[in-house]
């Protein structure tokens, strides 16, 4: 597949790893043709370092600052449209991309709108946190079959399986997915709209070090069975309210950008009516159970929640502070 990669790179007080990330996407055995970097209010020496590396290359590194920042979903968002390629790989300023990444990647593009894969855990030295980015998501048999044979949809119905690190995608797709919605992280809307509009696949291999550190705006840890408790029983903090707002924006953009009809949007609107109702339960834990029971007894914890998982929350999560 010959196609011109462009890479949509965000950085934000990134100067301790940026220079790491820019040389390992040059890199690439498949040469990439531009690097946007989205800049979002940078006092450091993030963007003096891009430049330092710009001028060593005959890649385009084109820069977008924004002095005043646009949060991680209006700076991808941005980057996103002001590249030119033919694909769009994502890209933290954190990270480290494999050699062969894009080699790996493109040719699961056929048929598909969008790629993503598997990440190598690592810590913010780079060394190895003996775990992959699909481990520490606890990606079920189920949800990797249906990430990797078309069946995206009813996966990301229940949660988010896409990492935008790890993510390449045709640019029409990319940029179809924009304007991001209020309340929607990049990656989780442009992955649902990829699935929506022309197909998602996973890759289960590493192909980048995804790395975990104290200034991650966005990171992932595995939990162990304490954290996990911890959270069933924490305050609802209002988490309930606001996946409730994104299901029911899903099901008005799904219309809206004719993504979905039928039975796909009577399940895009089922979503958005239990997200409705799980944030509507009462504060009372013994009044929750009979409308928790109708949700299991209608399926709609198992089609667009994780199950168990999520009906311990329900019933047991503190309301109210």
């Amino acid at each position: 597949m010959t196609v011109r990669v462009a890479v949509a790179l965000c950085t934000h007080q990134g100067e301790r790893w940026i220079e790491e990330q820019l040389r390992s996407i040059l890199a690439q055995t498949v040469p990439v043709a531009e690097i946007v970097v989205g800049d979002d209010a940078s006092t450091d020496r993030t963007l003096e370092i891009v430049r330092s590396v710009a001028g060593e290359t005959d890649v385009p590194i084109r820069i977008r600052r924004h002095d005043v920042a646009l949060g991680v979903a209006g700076n991808f968002a941005d980057a996103i449209a002001a590249t030119s390629g033919d694909v769009v790989a994502l890209s933290d300023q954190d990270d480290v991309w494999h050699p062969d990444r894009l080699e790996r990647l493109l040719p699961h593009l056929e048929g598909v709108a969008l790629v993503h894969s598997d990440a190598r855990l690592v810590d913010d030295s780079g060394r190895p946190l003996g775990a992959t980015l699909a481990d520490s998501l606890e990606m079920s048999a189920w949800e990797r079959a249906a990430m990797a044979d078309g069946h995206a949809v009813e996966a990301l119905l229940r949660r988010n399986l896409v990492t935008g690190a790890t993510a390449i995608m045709w640019r029409d797709a990319a940029v179809a997915a924009l304007p991001i919605p209020s309340g929607w992280i990049h990656d989780e809307w442009i992955a649902m709209h990829a699935a929506l509009g022309g197909g998602v696949r996973f890759v289960p291999e590493p192909t980048i070090d995804y790395r975990q550190h104290s200034s991650n705006q966005i990171g992932v840890r595995r939990l162990g069975v304490a954290d996990k408790v911890r959270r069933l029983l924490e305050a609802d903090s209002g988490k309930h309210a606001l996946k409730a707002e994104r299901a029911t924006s899903l099901a008005t953009e799904a219309v809206r950008r004719g993504l979905a009809s039928g039975d796909r949007l009577d399940a895009l609107v089922e979503k958005a009516r239990h997200e409705r109702e799980r944030a509507r339960l009462p504060r009372p834990r013994l009044l929750r159970v009979p409308r928790v029971l109708r949700g299991i007894a209608a399926g709609r914890y198992r089609r667009y929640s994780r199950g168990a998982l999520d009906i311990a929350r329900d019933l047991l999560e503190r309301h109210g502070g």
